[in-house]
């Protein structure tokens, strides 16, 4: 297969969500038989609901200043599935995810033929797998993996971690996690291994006790952000700066949220420089002021948008933990800036609690849909949330609710486009197309 036909393929395979199965059985199975390749590399395995990526690329900036090798897994993507693999902060070629997917593909063919698995691996089962065979050819000193989906059951969970990390639990994804905080951080908590450290952000204590319960049968030594001493100030243009025990950076991701995320990372590399990894005080504040994580609180603003030119702040805020997130940048940083809110959602989405989050510190609501089969149409989001807001207006695509921004938002206003990692790819899609430029460092925008 060539590149263009892996990616057909794996998406002719089924949504990433909506075709999911958990369990390790058939992952397991798919990496046994392309030599298990997840074994040759150490993890930092990171589960959560909100941050895991954002510290997950803090983590990886900080080991990349200190002279490692690194991969690092995340998803989804937001423009390319190449985006997903990276060594070094490139990401994988596409000649290279063409060859590796064709070799996955292959073996999962195999295994059915053979009576060995009932249907052929998932899509993130085999991208999962790609990654793994990536950077074992390039032979890195360690991953940075994200969890897809929960942790127990998904399919980084067959990694060989040095070091896990839990960020902070919320409701996100109950059909396959459960309904209950603790029902969700069960799952979280299958990534904790024996004997091996977990480090835990802050946690609603209902979380909190079943992560600790969790450490504790398994003997792993339980770090928790909450038991540390750090403080946070605002900087410039929404970020801000860390200050902890001899540590002082100003991080490079937007957002007082990024402060815990970072702590987090901060704590996995000081248990990793216990393990013997070489990882000094440079390297980390190095770290946690270059990591770049895009769709997060992102601003940019386009030469080709039309006129008036306005900026435009990009989240990918996907459940109601990220819309308070934003919600409190937005109210600490653009107080008494008019702001148009274009807002699009998965329809498994708590769409009204992020509603009622957001809708009421917007002059403006656009509703939207991002090209997903899991999009919630804008005409379901508004009659869910008209009690909230009755002048939202309906657009079908992006792009018509990009137009409808530029005509009602005034000249000193602020464009927001949140509500779904989707969306927040297809408008930096359309911005890298139509040579968009960054208010952040150059290197910020590129994906």
């Amino acid at each position: 297969m060539n590149f263009a036909e892996s990616v057909s393929y794996l998406y002719s395979l089924g949504n990433e969500v909506l075709a999911m199965k958990l369990g390790l059985e058939t992952v397991q199975a798919l990496a046994s038989a392309v030599g298990n390749p997840q074994q040759k590399f150490p993890a930092v395995h990171i589960a959560g609901t909100n941050g895991k990526g954002s510290t997950a690329a803090i983590t990886e900036a900080i080991l990349r200043a200190a002279g490692f090798r690194v991969g690092l897994y995340t998803s989804p993507h937001l423009i390319s599935i190449t985006e997903r693999i990276r060594v070094d902060g490139s990401d994988i070629s596409e000649t290279d995810f063409a060859r590796l997917a064709t070799l996955v593909r292959q073996a999962g063919e195999t295994l059915v033929a053979e009576g060995k698995l009932a249907a052929s691996p998932t899509f993130f089962e085999q991208v999962t797998t790609i990654g793994y065979l990536h950077f074992a050819e390039h032979k890195v000193d360690l991953v940075v993996l994200e969890v897809g989906l929960g942790g127990r059951l998904d399919a980084t969970n067959i990694c060989q971690p040095a070091v896990t990390a839990i960020t902070p639990i919320g409701f996100d994804h109950q059909q396959y996690l459960g309904n209950t905080l603790a029902a969700i951080a069960g799952e979280k908590a299958g990534i904790i291994k024996e004997n091996v450290p977990v480090i835990v952000a802050l946690q609603p204590d209902e979380a909190m006790q079943v992560i600790a319960a969790r450490a504790q049968d398994l003997k792993a030594l339980l770090i928790s952000v909450a038991g540390e001493s750090f403080s946070v100030e605002s900087g410039n243009a929404g970020q801000y700066r860390l200050r902890y025990r001899n540590y002082n950076a100003l991080l490079n991701l937007r957002g007082r949220h990024q402060a815990e995320n970072a702590m987090t990372a901060i704590l996995i590399a000081e248990q990793l420089r216990q393990l013997g990894w070489k990882l000094d005080q440079q390297a980390i504040e190095i770290g946690l002021s270059s990591a770049n994580w895009p769709g997060r609180l992102q601003l940019i603003e386009s030469p080709k948008f039309p006129t008036p030119m306005l900026p435009i702040l990009i989240d990918g805020a996907h459940n109601p933990a990220g819309a308070e997130i934003l919600r409190n940048f937005l109210a600490e940083n653009y107080a008494g800036v008019p702001i148009t809110l274009i807002f699009g959602t998965m329809a498994d989405k708590a769409a009204i609690e992020m509603a009622e989050l957001l809708f009421p510190i917007a002059q403006h609501v656009i509703l939207t849909q991002a090209d997903n089969p899991r999009a919630a149409s804008p005409q379901s989001i508004a009659e869910q949330t008209k009690t909230l807001r009755q002048d939202s207006v309906c657009t079908e695509t992006l792009a018509e609710a990009l137009l409808k921004a530029a005509d009602i938002t005034p000249a000193d206003g602020l464009i927001v486009v949140c509500g779904s990692l989707y969306l927040a790819g297809e408008l930096l899609h359309h911005f890298t197309t139509n040579v968009a430029r960054s208010v952040l460092p150059e290197s910020d925008c590129a994906i």
